[in-house]
Formats: C-alpha cells, structure tokens, sequence
C-alpha cells in the first residue's frame, strides 16, 4: 500500500509542477490523468469483488485444467469420443440435443452476478468523472487534446501498476 501512495504521490507531484507552465496544461493533465487511473482501479476492485462473490456462491467450479481451458474452451480436442458407432448408426438428433444441454444459457442468476460488477460504483462514478470533466473542459473552452490525450495513457499506466498492486492485497 505505501508503494502504492507513493507511486501516486509522485505523479500528482509532476503534474503539479506542471502549473506553472500554464493553467491549460495542469487541467487538461489533472482532469484526464485523475479520471483514466481512477476508471482502471475501480474497473479492478469491482471485478475482484464480483470474483470472489461467484468463488464464494459456489457457481464456480474448478473441473478443468487453466490450460487446458485456454487451448479448448469448447471440450473439442477431448480424448474421449461421442460414439463409436459407425456412422449410419448415430443418432444426430440426440447428439445435437445432448449439446445443446451443455450450452449455457443466459439466466437471471448469471446475470445478477455480471450487472452487479457493470453497476458497481466504482465504475460509474469515475466514469461520470471522465464525462463531467470532459464537458466542464470543453464548455470553458480548455480542453487541448494534445495534453488530454497523453494524459489519459498515464492514469491508465499508473492506474494498472497500482491497481495490480491494491487488489492483490484485499
């Protein structure tokens, strides 16, 4: 965590001094910096805590090997086959239903869990931040892309050193 404040710290420093060149380019840093980094660390906390509620709910099971499912997500590599039967005598309609059961299907449980991680308030409201700060920039006629745009890839930089190192301490 003391990394983590330091590492903020140091960049609200740089982007401070920045002031003094001119009141535009602090804005335009400080707005876009501040929104982009806030958007990844809520983005992470939300989507750790909607893992650990599913790992917690027990609608996580663990029956296939991490590589295995990377390589094949679908199963159709498996060793074991659909049917040694020759082919006049398979069944194709019973096949076809078979894996149709192994689909999942979007249900109102699975949901909950996704809407819950999407809605989450710590990803609405730096987003709101982003859109606020954004039309506040253009309305008082501030806004300069080229400090704005730069400025974001370094909250997003900053906003994933610090967000890795903040989640895997909760």
């Amino acid at each position: 965590m003391k990394k983590t404040i330091n590492i903020i710290l140091a960049t609200e420093i740089i982007v401070a001094v920045s002031s003094i060149y001119s009141f535009n380019l602090f804005i335009n840093i400080q707005i876009a910096y501040l929104s982009s980094m806030f958007i990844i660390l809520g983005s992470s906390y939300s989507y750790r805590k909607m893992v650990n509620a599913q790992v917690a709910s027990g609608t996580y099971k663990d029956d296939r090997d991490l590589l295995d499912s990377i390589e094949d997500p679908h199963e159709l590599f498996d060793e074991k086959s659909i049917n040694e039967a020759n082919a006049q005598e398979l069944d194709l309609k019973q096949i076809v239903k078979e894996e149709k059961a192994k689909v999942k299907t979007l249900n109102v449980k699975n949901m909950k869990y996704g809407a819950r991680g999407s809605i989450s308030a710590f990803r609405l409201v730096p987003y709101a931040f982003l859109i606020l700060g954004f039309i506040a920039l253009v309305n008082n006629h501030l806004l300069s892309l080229n400090y704005y745009l730069p400025a974001l890839l370094i909250g997003i930089a900053i906003g994933s050193l610090t967000a890795k190192d903040m989640v895997s301490k909760l």
